[in-house]
């Protein structure tokens, strides 16, 4: 069983050292355009196998998709941040010309592979993604709705002064500030909502905390995070590997589900061997059909640029 990650920067790096440490794969390859980069990475990684005890090989790559074939999974994390004074057409139009490029490396070596997208904006990354590669929808998935819910999760389990484990809580929608809907009508402490312990002020601090938490942490740490991004692709990557059939929410190929069609948005999904098997319907009232059609409707505008840039 092999996984590749491409991109040996924080949240690849980290993405591959929670999955050695879990003994998740035979051998994971770290890919990387920077010479000597991911091959830095993956011997740091490698001398902690006698300390943390694990038995999985780690590879660091530079630019050698030949090494990737026969992966079972490949997560995708390349790309560049927005950065002061570029246009969001300039960061879409890169970062297409880069994920469209190590797509088509990845399934000419590994055509069966199950991809997790990473690289922002995630969900029209996604929707690249699968448009340009062939592969069927159920093997191309987003990952932000994960780490999203797992933000979710926290910020509930701190005004609860809970586990974050005894809490159910999930966002859907885009993954980006303005576009996540954390379901909080939803959430439930060990299946008690959690309405009943947090008043209406509580539940929309938890929400807006949970809307801007990537953004609280670029301008708590200088750069986004990596820590909770690896976890959560990690994650989905090990349900995948394991087939542990677990519900995530993830940025998938809508058809009709939730009112929507020809859009990848987060919703959630049950991750086994196939990639993402089905999607779970959810009972929502007006006010959050309400969101989640704003929402696809922002993240429409973000794949129009796809189109304006031929990139599709």
């Amino acid at each position: 069983m092999k996984v590749t990650i491409v991109g040996a920067g924080a949240v690849g790096a980290t993405t591959a050292d929670n999955l050695i440490r879990r003994n998740v794969a035979e051998e994971i390859v770290l890919l990387d355009i920077k010479e000597g980069f991911a091959e830095g990475k993956a011997q740091d990684m490698a001398q902690t196998a006698a300390l943390l005890g694990f038995e999985s090989k780690i590879k660091g790559v530079t630019n050698d998709y030949l090494s990737t074939a026969g992966s079972t999974v490949a997560v995708i994390t390349s790309g560049i941040p927005r950065k002061p004074g570029m246009t969001r057409e300039e960061l879409i139009g890169t970062n297409a010309n880069i994920v469209k490029s190590v797509v088509e490396n990845l399934v000419k070596h590994s055509p069966d592979i199950i991809i997790v997208i990473v690289s922002n904006p995630m969900d029209t990354m996604t929707y690249l993604a699968l448009k340009s590669s062939g592969l069927p929808k159920n093997r191309i998935i987003g990952m932000g709705g994960t780490l999203d819910s797992a933000r979710f999760k926290y910020q509930l389990s701190e005004k609860l002064n809970a586990s974050a484990a005894d809490l159910n809580a999930i966002v859907i929608g885009g993954h980006g500030d303005t576009t996540m809907i954390p379901l909080i009508k939803h959430s439930t402490w060990n299946s008690i909502p959690v309405s009943n312990f947090l008043t209406a002020e509580e539940q929309a601090e938890v929400v807006h905390k949970t809307m801007v938490g990537g953004a609280t942490l670029t301008s708590l740490i200088g750069t986004s995070a990596w820590y909770a991004p690896g976890a959560a692709t990690a994650a989905v990557v090990e349900s995948i590997v394991r087939d542990q059939g677990k519900l995530f929410t993830a940025s998938v190929y809508l058809e009709g589900e939730f009112g929507q069609e020809d859009i990848n948005l987060g919703v959630p999904v049950i991750i086994n061997k196939k990639g993402w098997d089905r999607i779970i319907p959810l009972q929502l009232d007006e006010e959050d059909k309400e969101k989640f059609s704003k929402s696809a409707d922002a993240v429409r505008a973000m794949n129009n640029v796809l189109k304006e840039i031929n990139a599709l």
